[in-house]
């Protein structure tokens, strides 16, 4: 291949021996050794904070180790910057794609070579990377723009551009975050197909255990910074890896339904509007959504999911439709969302439902301190907005410093168990939740998705847009698919076979 880098041999192992690294008085990672087979497909397992992207960071330079040792092909080895890494033939796969979008597949990968001639004999490339190309077990179109290509081949293009740097050891990092079962499924099958055959290994960063069970030889498990265990995967159950993840009997997922499905109390009909371009439709035909029910949307990012929610919340104009809650017209206005019960528990709530330098009881108080009680507003009443928030901080368990700390200083998790208790505090009619366990740990994810089961059987309507196709089958009564723009499809959550639904994330249906 005309200038790509051609690393001789195979795949190559990978061990940290007794890595520690400290961030001043904090230490990221204390002692940690594990060892990826040559040839082996590896995951890495821990809830946030656990030190994962800190020992990857260390293997590929990125971050020096206070002590420890990284070692290549049982040879210690000096890692001071990527560029070493990668000379070693280690290389990274990051969660969001790194590629040009603007550029064809082609060139996006004759320019990340280190050795690209500033003209560029197109005729001599592409022979080479048809001849690369013929090398792997899977493919793209090498001659269509990336912002052309579907999701999973962009991701195959970031594991192809590493193979064709002649990397040999390959770390992905939450590697199907942005792709559908089937594409998930694809693509790790390939990259599974590449381990057997000798000519890779790879340490993969994941939260999903069916994809772990499905594709890893072994695992890793870290813990507040330190390795506490792992083994074979093939001798350990979702369960045990997950008492490893957080040191004890794993959080039961109160998803047990009660009740029975009461009243339509969202109901939108042809409502039209525009997607964050301006230039694509957001056009909801019919969409309801009855008390004591969980309806999922699912979808690929970017299909539309994030436009409803700032349609429901009164952020995104409608050019026309209806929408209507409890039969009444609904147009997002504060009073109304009072007088329905509706309550909001919007994608990344620190940013969308916080002010972050203003107190935890401060944020607590948001929904309600505008409200008229006993002859004077609720914010004038200090004392009562205290007392409020130790109830409600008890309550969900919300774990802060103090109440007058500002809601910043609180982990992802703890943000949204705050929000969580100022949202479903009271009688809740309906409920619109976009995303509610991104980025959030184990331990976080089993209480919030209890939270939105218990809303449900107490009656509450509940609308659930979420990316991660395994919450929206857990949750859902009701699982709707969303695609360029519009809902696609519909089935019963007990119905549900996961096939059909990717077939339709991915607009193949």
């Amino acid at each position: 291949m005309s200038g790509a880098a051609t690393s001789t041999g195979g795949a190559i192992g990978v061990e940290t021996v007794g890595l520690t690294m400290r961030f001043g008085n904090f230490t990221a990672l204390d002692d940690v050794s594990i060892k990826v087979r040559a040839g082996s497909f590896h995951a890495l397992l821990g809830e946030n904070g656990a030190g994962k992207s800190t020992l990857v960071k260390c293997m590929m330079g990125f971050y020096q180790a206070t002590d420890g040792a990284v070692m290549v092909s049982d040879r210690e080895v000096d890692v001071p910057d990527p560029k070493a890494a990668h000379a070693l033939g280690l290389g990274m796969v990051y969660q969001h794609f790194t590629l040009v979008p603007a550029l064809t597949a082609a060139e996006n990968l004759v320019i990340s070579r280190d050795d690209t001639p500033t003209v560029i004999d197109w005729g001599k490339e592409r022979a080479a990377l048809q001849a690369f190309m013929d090398r792997m077990p899977f493919s793209v179109p090498l001659d269509q723009p990336v912002s052309r290509l579907a999701a999973g081949e962009k991701q195959k293009l970031e594991i192809l551009k590493q193979l064709y740097l002649g990397r040999k050891f390959l770390i992905l990092d939450e590697p199907t975050s942005v792709l559908t079962p089937q594409e998930a499924d694809e693509v790790l099958g390939h990259v599974r197909q590449l381990t057997e055959a000798g000519a890779l290994s790879v340490l993969m960063i994941s939260h999903k255990f069916r994809e772990v069970t499905a594709f890893a030889d072994d695992v890793s498990v870290l813990r507040r910074g330190r390795y506490v265990g792992g083994g074979k995967v093939s001798d350990l159950s979702h369960d045990d890896m997950a008492t490893m993840m957080v040191g004890g009997q794993p959080p039961r997922r109160e998803t047990e339904r009660a009740g029975s499905r009461g009243e339509a109390v969202l109901k939108m009909q042809g409502v039209h509007a525009l997607d964050r371009s301006g230039l694509a439709p957001i056009e909801i035909d019919d969409l309801t959504v009855h008390g004591g029910e969980i309806v999922g949307i699912a979808g690929v990012s970017g299909n539309g999911q994030m436009e409803l929610m700032e349609i429901l919340a009164g952020q995104r104009p409608v050019s026309r439709g209806e929408i209507q809650v409890s039969g009444e017209g609904f147009h997002a206005t504060r009073e109304e969302a009072h007088r329905h019960r509706i309550r909001f528990l919007p994608e990344e709530p620190l940013r969308n439902a916080c002010a972050p330098r203003m107190s935890v009881t401060e944020n607590l108080a948001f929904r309600t301190f505008d409200l008229n009680g006993a002859g004077r507003r609720f914010w004038l009443d200090r004392k009562g907005m205290k007392g409020r928030a130790r109830d409600l901080i008890d309550g969900f368990q919300v774990k802060t410093a103090s109440a007058d700390s500002p809601i910043q200083t609180l982990s992802g998790g703890n943000v949204q168990r705050a929000v969580l208790a100022r949202e479903l505090t009271g009688e809740v009619n309906l409920l619109l939740v976009s995303n509610p366990c991104f980025g959030l740990d184990f331990s976080a994810v089993a209480a919030i998705r209890s939270r939105i089961v218990a809303a449900r059987n107490a009656g509450a309507a509940v609308l659930l847009l979420s990316e991660d196709l395994d919450e929206i089958l857990e949750l859902s009564d009701r699982v709707l698919v969303m695609s360029e723009g519009r809902i696609v499809y519909e089935t019963q959550a007990a119905e549900a076979d996961i096939g059909v639904i990717g077939q339709h994330m991915a607009g193949h249906a």
